[in-house]
């Protein structure tokens, strides 16, 4: 069975590396990937799936029935968008929507999946329950995984998979993590509420600018001396905006940012122990405050037998020294994490770096992706689905 995913996924390769192609010229932001999925749904067809489209808005789900007597439900997930980046990699196949690129490897994800789903259903004898494909809009701004979780997809579920590209570890090679793999992720807006004046003259004022300055210091201090530093916070503000006139103490400031953190109690505690510290700088001097605190997605917590699981499927097909074991979490946040609030899962790191050349990180103009790495995702997780029904 391994010779028979190795031998398919190397004949597949060229037409995978054809798909992956034409939805990185063509890619589609968060929410408006209505090409994407349509092609998606076309593809799924041909290999014989039963597709449904327009699930979680602009979500395709392909379900591929085993020929066993397992009850069990495996999915797997892949998500679709790009982002609004202007793409500067001089490729052939370069985006040609100005302003929108693929930057965050989505098009090779969603390649992968297709190559699976593909694999899976002319090897459909071999699967004993049921397979669900999942391609997901929207992840880029953390949404799409709520819609296709409120259109039910999740409601007969055991276990799901998935992955995500990552530049620094080498195409050819995966990367596994049991237990977080990443951060929990929320917004804050916080608005400084303080009384105008004439910039001569500050002492009659209460200056909204300042005191934000002072909330945005004591915020970071605070984090070095009130919290575990064996359980990562990051605080990042990364919009201002307040002021009138060069010379008019201004007396509002907007300020928003996102809060990560990896543990589910600390993350808890956060929303309270922000207001405390805003509180406290406001009042000191004469300010008030509204605070909206919008949590976002929890932490992916990897469920380690199913990492073990990817682990063994990557060893079967590409060796022991193929598979790496990352040490430590990453602070990204990832809405897969929304998933697993109804089933184990795990996601892994697929390697896309080149050896030959420099590899710009995620999210960059000029990120690019070693395409070896299509047929390693496709061959692990084809082996892994296969593995799954054995377990």
């Amino acid at each position: 069975m391994d010779v028979n995913i190795r031998e398919l996924a190397t004949t597949l390769t060229p037409r995978l590396i054809e798909i992956r192609r034409h939805f990185h010229r063509h890619p589609e932001l968060s929410g408006q990937e209505q090409q994407t999925a349509s092609y998606v749904a076309g593809v799924l067809s041909s290999a014989g799936l039963r597709v449904r489209e327009e699930v979680g808005r602009l979500g395709v789900v392909a379900d591929l029935p085993g020929k066993g007597g397992d009850q069990r439900c495996l999915a797997i997930r892949t998500d679709m968008d790009a982002l609004p980046i202007q793409e500067r990699t001089g490729a052939e196949f370069a985006s040609k929507h100005p302003g929108i690129m693929h930057a965050c490897g989505h098009d090779v994800h969603t390649t992968v999946g297709l190559g699976t789903a593909m694999i899976l259903a002319e090897l459909q004898e071999h699967v004993s329950g049921k397979l669900r494909f999942i391609f997901q809009p929207a992840e880029e701004i953390a949404q799409g995984a709520r819609w296709m979780i409120q259109d039910g997809i999740m409601a007969d579920v055991s276990a799901i998979l998935s992955l995500h590209v990552f530049p620094s570890i080498p195409a050819g090679q995966i990367a596994v993590r049991y237990g977080a793999l990443t951060a929990a992720a929320d917004d804050i807006e916080l608005i400084i509420i303080g009384e105008s004046g004439h910039g001569a003259r500050p002492h009659e004022a209460i200056d909204a600018i300042w005191i934000a300055a002072q909330v945005i210091t004591t915020l970071q201090q605070a984090i070095s001396r009130t919290q575990n530093p064996l359980r990562p916070v990051v605080l990042t503000i990364g919009k201002i905006s307040g002021g009138r006139a060069a010379n008019v103490i201004a007396d509002q400031v907007q300020l928003q940012g996102t809060v990560r953190s990896l543990h589910p109690e600390t993350r808890e505690q956060l929303p309270d122990w922000i207001e405390q510290i805003v509180a406290n700088v406001c009042a000191s001097y004469g300010a008030t405050y509204k605070l909206t605190y919008r949590p976002g997605v929890p932490s992916v917590q990897n469920s380690p037998f199913l990492s073990q699981l990817l682990a063994d499927a990557a060893t079967d097909m590409l060796g022991p020294e193929a598979v790496q074991i990352l040490p430590e979490p990453s602070l990204g946040a990832e809405d897969f994490s929304l998933y697993l609030e109804h089933a184990p899962g795990a996601m892994f790191r697929l390697g896309v770096g080149f050896s030959d050349r420099p590899n710009y990180p995620l999210h960059h103009p000029q990120f690019e992706v070693d395409e070896q790495a299509i047929t390693v995702g496709v061959m692990t997780l084809a082996q892994a689905a296969l593995k799954y029904w054995k377990l």
